[in-house]
């Protein structure tokens, strides 16, 4: 999977947990199923903390910088922005190429972050333990913590 296509696919799919917290809230508000808001915010949760860390993943491969870094991950906390953010850095060409595996001449594969960022390229099964190891690690801490309208 290229970066451009797994940048895309999560994009799309917080913006699809967007759709079902806001039904969930709907239905909470309007018929009283609280669960619905629990299930949907749950998977939306789930779902925007894997488009974070998929915009750092994606971002460092594809030399976005902080800045542009920052941004994409902002993009998940607005309803939908995810999907404008996608097609215009796709369109200025920020998500083209693979997923940069080898050293370069480049004076930018020698710092620590590019240095680590290819390591766990070269090893995709740690990569993809490492994480969702993080997204769920991230999720229990806040969910141990409360919702946010509880944080007092």
């Amino acid at each position: 999977m290229s970066p451009r296509l797994l940048f895309r696919t999560v994009a799309i799919a917080e913006a699809i947990t967007w759709t079902g917290l806001i039904a969930g809230i709907l239905l909470r508000n309007l018929a009283g199923w609280d669960l619905a808001v629990l299930v949907a915010g749950s998977a939306h949760g789930l779902v925007f903390l894997t488009y974070a860390a998929t915009s750092v993943l994606v971002g460092t491969n594809q030399r976005w910088g902080l800045p542009l870094i920052a941004l994409g991950v902002a993009t998940a906390v607005v309803p939908y922005a995810t999907i404008p953010f996608d097609i215009v850095i796709d369109r200025k060409g920020r998500l083209e190429g693979g997923w940069r595996r080898d050293e370069t001449d480049d004076p930018r594969d020698r710092t620590w972050r590019d240095r680590l960022t290819r390591w766990l390229l070269r090893r995709p099964a740690l990569l993809v333990v490492v994480f969702v190891f993080a997204v769920l690690a991230i999720m229990t801490v806040l969910l141990v913590i409360g919702p946010p309208g509880g944080w007092r």
